[in-house]
């Protein structure tokens, strides 16, 4: 049988935080979120198989993770300087990019899961 430590359970506790922190203040990690169980409603409408299930569960994680790891540049570049440097632009510019590129994947990923469905 596998113990899970006090410390396991705390790292645990601190993942969680840092979702509810994005969740709170993250006004498009509010909208990626929002539009994912929109899909999943929409997977269980057109009846999704395993496979497809897999593949709709897998894009939005990637969706939300990219947006998870851009609000930690964000943070991080602010944590650095306050000031407005031309490499702070360029770093939350390539991590918002990062989201830009994953989302336009996402979306192609989902007409290819959802188009058959609605073109019957």
């Amino acid at each position: 049988m596998v113990k899970i430590t006090k410390t396991e359970i705390r790292s645990f506790r601190f993942a969680l935080e840092g979702v509810k922190y994005a969740f709170k203040t993250q006004f498009n990690f509010k909208i990626q979120f929002t539009l994912g169980l929109v899909t999943v409603l929409f997977g269980f409408l057109f009846n999704f198989n395993r496979f497809e299930w897999m593949i709709l569960l897998l894009s939005i994680c990637l969706v939300l993770s990219a947006e998870l790891a851009n609000t930690v540049v964000e943070v991080v570049v602010d944590l650095v300087t306050s000031e407005i440097k031309p490499q702070a632009k360029i770093a939350k510019d390539l991590s918002a990019g990062v989201v830009l590129v994953v989302s336009v994947f996402v979306a192609i990923v989902g007409l290819f899961l959802f188009l058959p469905h609605i073109l019957g």
